[in-house]
């Protein structure tokens, strides 16, 4: 039986740090999601706005990718993705279902992971000058207004799981992830 984890959280919790450490511990490919993302603002002028409509065109690398996994990856493969979703955000909510939807077709075990962190300790983290060689934010201003009016994408499901990761290690944190996956798949 394969799994489908989805990391949910804001830039700079460690989705794709942690996702490599449960990477290792379930067996599982990670498909982060600045793949969907870079290929398309790669293409983008890095001082202008974004484009209205933008995410448009990542929303179909991401179908693509997840067509692909739905067509061609075998059948006990396990998937880690990533993704930044907001609560009351339509678009992240399409995103969310996009997952839901490759899980169904695939009849994988879906378990969606809410990272958390403190707002000091997400500054921190975000700040990272690597951050910006992945196209990643680096701005700690827009980190902490996005700790303080958002909230971390949060839609029911029976195998949902809230882990705050503020004092975690990357590990500590890919070990509770991979003790729940196993409860969801027993």
């Amino acid at each position: 039986m394969c799994v489908f984890v989805l990391l949910l959280g804001f830039p700079g919790v460690g989705k794709l740090t942690i996702a490599r450490e449960l990477g290792s511990l379930i067996s599982a490919k990670i498909i982060d999601n600045h793949w969907f993302n870079n290929p398309i603002l790669r293409l983008l002028d890095e001082d202008a706005p974004l484009p209205k409509g933008i995410w448009e065109y990542t929303a179909r690398v991401r179908q693509a990718v997840l067509d692909a996994i739905t067509a061609y990856s075998g059948p006990s493969a396990n998937f880690i993705f990533t993704h930044a979703g907001v609560e009351g955000d339509e678009r992240s909510t399409r995103t969310y279902q996009q997952f839901v939807d490759a899980a169904t077709q695939r009849a994988a075990v879906f378990v969606p992971v809410r990272l958390l962190c403190a707002e000091e300790e997400l500054a921190r983290r975000i700040s990272s000058p690597a951050r910006l060689d992945h196209l990643k934010t680096t701005d700690v201003e827009t980190s902490r207004s996005r700790s303080q009016q958002a909230v971390v994408l949060d839609i029911p499901h029976p195998h949902a799981l809230t882990l705050d990761v503020t004092f975690r290690s990357p590990l500590e944190s890919a070990a509770a992830i991979r003790d729940h996956v196993v409860a969801c798949r027993a």
